[in-house]
């Protein structure tokens, strides 16, 4: 098998490098805490799924190392990908695996047979997730296989399946083991999860968030996006698992500071020239834009926030502005600036000016007169 294979467990160019799906940066790896050193390790399976281990051993272990680790029955193989301190803070943010209360050890660094065995388990996960899919179909579940994670030593097979509702897949699990010979180990995930160990490419043109570095999953709501005035539209606000996108949560806080004190935009504006109602809002530029009722033409008129709390005012007291906006905020911000020559000393043609060769040769003779040596 391919070593490029192995680019989902972790493994760069399949060499054990550390450009893989959720890799953290260890800050701390030029420290050495000799007070109280941690043997713990975390170590990366396929595609996203982490786990911590003991290291019982004290073996000299870095990112990148493919190790045999303790399972549930038997041994796994997996990749070294954080050492040190910051281990016991990435395991705040993930649930440890235990065994009888204690967290799983580190047997030793991979062996060639061992990694050999890996391969070929390897290489049966995408035959084995199309015939699963395949007998799911016949026992009429309703529910999505989406990928399968065979164990290091072929023992056992994770699959990871997708449901709308509850499933009885029991009947499934024993066709499952008749047919492959292994244990079989059912975890359901949902569609962000899914994504999140597919991978895939965005539509800002980096790998999406939640295959790089989104541990914990925060709904996301369609709040999210009228707060920042984006146009409700499925096609664009859905991501590739079809929810939707997690980065509209990214900037909504700011957006929401930026309108604590932004007028209803539900309120018309009463003006001397017609009624006028609101558009769009340029947030943090702090203008409203309306168009008047009635006006076909398209046009919009941009009006200050401030300026549009004042004309609500007036509105409320029985009053009608001339106009929703000034005189000066009609006038461009900026005039336009002619820019000029400095000098003429940084143009090209200074030299092929016969003006200026005049006023050098003049210059020049001058300077000469100046310092004429006495005879």
């Amino acid at each position: 098998m391919d070593d490029l294979n192995l680019v989902d467990r972790g493994c760069c160019n399949g060499h054990g490098g550390t450009c893989s799906k959720l890799n953290v940066y260890d800050w701390l790896d030029d420290v050495i805490n000799i007070a109280n050193p941690t043997d713990l390790v975390e170590v990366r399976f396929k595609n996203t799924r982490k786990d911590y281990f003991r290291n019982v051993n004290n073996l000299k272990l870095n990112a990148g190392d493919i190790i045999a680790v303790e399972a549930n029955p038997g041994h796994d193989i997996g990749i070294v990908t954080l050492t040190g301190d910051l281990v016991l803070e990435q395991m705040k943010k993930h649930k440890v695996t235990l065994i009888n209360g204690e967290i799983r050890k580190i047997y030793r660094k991979a062996k060639q047979a061992d990694i050999e065995k890996w391969k070929e388990a390897i290489a049966l996960e995408h035959q084995t997730m199309l015939q699963s899919r395949q007998i799911a179909l016949e026992l009429k579940l309703n529910m999505k296989i989406g990928d399968v994670e065979y164990q290091g030593d072929r023992t056992k097979a994770i699959f990871y399946y997708l449901a709308d509702d509850r499933v009885d897949f029991r009947q499934l699990i024993k066709v499952l083991a008749d047919t492959f010979r292994i244990r079989i180990e059912m975890k359901q995930i949902g569609a962000r999860q899914e994504a999140g160990r597919i991978g895939g490419i965005g539509p800002c043109g980096r790998e999406i968030c939640c295959a790089m570095w989104i541990n914990n999953f925060v709904s996301v709501t369609t709040n999210a996006a009228r707060y920042q005035d984006i146009s409700l539209n499925p096609q664009k606000l859905a991501g590739q698992c079809g929810k939707l996108k997690c980065c509209l949560n990214f900037e909504v806080d700011s957006y929401i500071d930026a309108q604590k004190d932004f007028p209803p935009t539900n309120i018309a504006l009463e003006a001397e020239n017609g009624s006028f109602q609101y558009q769009k809002a340029d947030i943090f530029g702090r203008i409203y834009w309306y168009s008047q009722i009635g006006d076909k033409s398209g046009n919009f008129i941009p009006v200050p926030v401030d300026r549009v709390k004042d004309i609500i005012r007036q509105n409320q007291k029985g009053k009608k502005v001339s106009r929703i906006t000034l005189e000066y905020e009609t006038k461009p911000l900026v005039e336009k600036l002619d820019f000029e020559a400095g000098s003429d000393r940084d143009m090209i043609t200074r030299f092929d000016d016969p003006k200026n060769t005049s006023n050098k040769k003049r210059n020049n003779n001058n300077r000469r007169r100046k310092f004429k040596p006495k005879s």
